[in-house]
């Protein structure tokens, strides 16, 4: 019976919609030639572009290499929840804040309050948004990561960075983002592992073969990180990685 309805709904509804008329479907004509979609056609647009922001945020942003350093750091120290990963999210995620700032407040003025006081439509306040975040996935990306996804892409010639379309800037500034991560989480990586293995020579050279060197060696990794004030070490690095208070 539910089947039969569903199929009834399915038959009948668009030609209630037929005679009735869809002003969600309209087009607006702007004077410059361009056309603008009705205000509920915006609103189902906005609200099934909510649906991408995580992945926006995690992507576009500072995020994935401030995540990435944490976690590496957290598994250079050698501990396992401390901090937790719901720490871990937030640091990143204000600290994302803190170096996106800049760029959010740009598409702010240039963007969002010229679209709400009606100065801009929507397509062209999407294509204002884009340049400020565009500047600074630009200037994190490697050429050669351009290069190769553009190569993929099919796109033969660039003439320079303003023709690099979105399309192959997101993936190749991901590719970057991830390389640098890991960059970094081998220079913090390899105090600790050092210290692992002198306290594994010690241990060994005195005999305790039985005894974990990572037991013995977490307090001095954790007084040895403390003391050099490594939290503030690791934020600073990882904010001006990203040219903050350069």
């Amino acid at each position: 019976m539910i089947k039969y309805l569903l199929l009834g709904l399915f038959l009948f509804i668009p030609d209630a919609f037929a005679e009735q008329g869809l002003p969600a479907l309209t087009l607006n004509e702007n004077p410059d030639g361009s056309k603008d979609y009705t205000i509920s056609l915006q609103v189902l647009g906005i609200m099934t572009l909510l649906s991408f922001i995580p992945a926006m945020l995690i992507m576009m942003t500072s995020f994935t290499r401030i995540v990435i350093v944490l976690g590496i750091l957290r598994q250079a120290i050698g501990l396992q929840q401390a901090p937790s990963n719901q720490v871990i999210i937030g640091i990143s995620l204000f600290m994302t804040f803190f170096i996106m700032a800049p760029v959010f407040d740009e598409i702010n003025v240039t963007a969002v309050q010229p679209y709400i006081q009606e100065e801009l439509t929507a397509t062209q306040a999407f294509d204002k948004a884009q340049l400020p975040l565009r500047a600074f996935m630009l200037s994190q990306t490697r050429v050669k990561d351009i290069a190769t996804f553009a190569e993929i892409a099919g796109y033969e010639t660039l003439n320079g960075p303003e023709d690099v379309p979105m399309s192959v800037l997101i993936p190749a500034f991901i590719t970057s983002e991830l390389k640098t991560a890991f960059q970094m989480g081998f220079m913090i990586f390899i105090p600790f592992l050092i210290l692992d293995l002198v306290v594994a020579s010690v241990l060994m050279a005195m005999g305790m073969m039985m005894l974990s060197p990572m037991m013995v060696s977490l307090p001095f990794k954790l007084m040895l990180f403390v003391l050099v004030d490594g939290w503030n070490l690791t934020m600073g690095t990882l904010a001006t990685s990203f040219g903050v208070g350069t």
